[in-house]
């Protein structure tokens, strides 16, 4: 049996988005990871860099356990510290671990049966799996673009 094409591609983008947005992270130093970058805003998770970080990797949880929720009840509220780009690097591996681990018993489901499912998310917003992960993956994108920006103005 071969795992579902659509499932299999969208991960495989957004394992690509991580990579691209880890090496922006790998580029910079400690000090650059914790500057204060935006002290006008609003929004905590636009603050630095590591705020940033920290937000994509807490997001990266919940579309994971959204879901997973299809199979199970268990749900990770991400809340760890990230104080250094090498832990902001590893916790985004783990976020994706996990994030592969949601779909242990979807894999195999034909694209018709997921579409049966959808998630109302927090944000009040409702999508299927596909429109999840897509949403999954352009968050990481327009994070890592907002990075690059907060690099230029410095």
């Amino acid at each position: 049996m071969k795992k579902n094409g659509m499932l299999v591609a969208l991960i495989d983008e957004y394992e690509r988005a991580l990579m691209d947005y880890e090496l922006v992270l790998k580029s910079i130093s400690q000090e650059d990871f914790l500057l204060t970058r935006d002290d006008k805003t609003e929004d905590k998770d636009c603050l630095s860099i590591q705020t940033v970080t920290f937000h994509i990797i807490q997001s990266g949880y919940t579309y994971a356990n959204y879901i997973q929720s299809i199979s199970s009840k268990e749900w990770l509220e991400y809340d760890s510290e990230i104080d250094s780009v090498n832990i902001a690097i590893e916790k985004l591996g783990e976020m994706m671990v996990y994030t592969k681990k949601s779909f242990q018993n979807n894999w195999y489901k034909t694209t018709k049966e997921l579409e049966e499912y959808s998630f109302k998310t927090r944000w009040n917003v409702t999508y299927d799996i596909e429109q999840l992960l897509e949403h999954a993956i352009v968050h990481v994108l327009r994070h890592r673009r907002q990075i690059e920006i907060f690099l230029k103005e410095k």
